[in-house]
């Protein structure tokens, strides 16, 4: 049978009767296989904080970052100009070992080093303690998570919102477990309790995604106690570090307080170089847990990311000295801490009421619903945001949404937006600055003698 005289309905060039026609573009949108790019599903494309900023890149931000204010970052500054922070290495000398391929799970150097690190901050003391077995390299927090994903057994994988965005995806790239979301309340400040871990896995959840910041220390114990010998409990620590509930004293926050035996306490732990070491380009990251679940994560990274660098492997290694890392985590909060201060303290000059100040992390999470109706929404916001060359992330990206069940606008994240105090000071006050002249542009001298402060 010959197809050389078949028309399609698709063609590169496509008529103007075409693209003019209603209907033509209703079936296109509704049918992803007569898109112009059958292949390619748009919606993998462009995510969370990737999409803001590909809007900013539309107003110039690509071309003249250094002009720009960046509150939307996932990312701490990077500089060298933090008191008390030891410098980061210039130039890597790069060794014979180093030209090779490098195990998928890490050279063993490393893996014994964070083990350590482990040891001494949070196992001091106890009899089961990490070795270097229990520990996988990876690059990058994205792809650790993908691949404790991929090794996961057939469940139900309890996740929080509001939360991380790039959790979306991981969500549901892999068919062997089903992602079942459970809201977190403002009024309790989002945290995660022991009784809403219990609710989860009575209803059937085997493994649950947490943030460390979201939960106090002693209900971070109870949690572990109710999910040990019940279900997989997995750990994202990036936040840790970021601690400003102990006088920034340097204490780091880890589940690994709480484990009795690191070889069957189903508790995943990832965190890495890239938040509280201030590295994140060099995709050095880590997930310690029980030795038959790192050696499937280890494995694993064969086939999905290859591994990690091994230079930026072996220049890892003396930064992970634990009397060190306990200088530089002491240095890093009391930094950190001032600029939130700073940040919350301009926002509420503006006129904004901050119903809860920050304990851990480097976000605020801004409510706008007292504002004017033409920017009382993060995307509108947003918008407005851009055109004062300042970037800040609408709050409906973290409304996390993996199977496209719900209408996002519906949202209860939809009048919020997320402000970063990563960024360095100056790009702080010029962001917060912008922002004040749009609340000044929108906000009139009547709409504040009926709304006195933006709840």
């Amino acid at each position: 049978m010959s197809f050389s005289g078949r028309k399609f309905s698709t063609t590169k060039d496509k008529r103007s009767a075409e693209l003019k026609s209603n209907i033509h573009r209703q079936f296109r949108n509704a049918h992803e296989g007569h898109r112009p790019h059958a292949g390619l599903d748009p919606t993998r494309a462009s995510t969370g904080v990737v999409w803001c900023t590909e809007r900013a890149n539309e107003h110039g931000f690509q071309d003249d970052p250094e002009s720009w204010s960046n509150l939307g970052q996932g990312a701490p500054e990077a500089g060298d100009d933090i008191d008390g922070s030891f410098q980061r290495p210039k130039t890597l000398e790069i060794s014979v070992n180093a030209r090779e391929y490098g195990p998928t799970a890490g050279i063993k150097p490393l893996r014994e080093a964070i083990a350590n690190l482990y040891n001494a901050h949070h196992r001091k003391g106890k009899d089961s303690q990490y070795a270097w077995e229990n520990v996988a390299v990876v690059p990058g927090g994205r792809a650790g998570l993908i691949r404790i994903a991929a090794v996961l057994n057939n469940a139900y994988l309890g996740f929080f919102i509001p939360d991380y965005t790039a959790y979306n995806e991981m969500l549901t790239l892999f068919r062997n477990f089903a992602a079942i979301p459970s809201p977190l309340s403002e009024e309790d400040e989002y945290h995660i309790h022991p009784d809403k871990i219990a609710e989860e896995i009575s209803r059937g959840v085997s493994v649950e995604l947490e943030q460390v910041c979201r939960v106090t220390h002693r209900d971070q114990a109870q949690i572990q106690d109710i999910c040990r010998d019940r279900a997989t409990l997995i750990m994202d620590e990036f936040y840790g570090g970021y601690n400003y509930t102990s006088n920034c004293d340097g204490t780091t926050i880890s589940a690994a307080d709480n484990i009795q035996d690191v070889d069957e306490d189903d508790v995943l732990i990832i965190d890495g170089l890239t938040k509280r070491f201030r590295l994140p380009g060099w995709r050095v990251a880590w997930i310690l847990g029980p030795k038959e679940f790192i050696k499937a994560i280890g494995s694993c990274g064969s086939y999905l990311d290859g591994g990690t660098n091994v230079p930026f492997q072996e220049a890892a290694i003396p930064m992970l000295e634990p009397d060190k890392v306990s200088q530089e985590m002491k240095a890093l909060q009391k930094h950190f801490k001032s600029k939130r201060d700073y940040v919350l303290g301009r926002l509420k000059e503006i006129g904004f009421k901050i119903k809860h100040v920050p304990d851990s992390t480097f976000y605020i999470w801004l409510d706008l619903s007292g504002l004017p109706a033409e920017i009382n929404d993060g995307l509108n916001f947003f918008q407005k945001c851009l055109e004062e060359k300042v970037i800040v992330v609408p709050g409906i990206f973290f409304d996390l949404n993996p199977s496209k069940r719900r209408d996002l606008f519906d949202s209860p994240c939809h009048h919020y937006v997320r402000l970063s105090y990563g960024p360095k000071s100056e790009h702080l006050r010029t962001g917060l600055d912008g922002i004040e002249r749009i609340v000044k542009r929108y906000v009139t001298s009547d709409f504040t003698s009926r709304r006195w402060m933006f709840v």
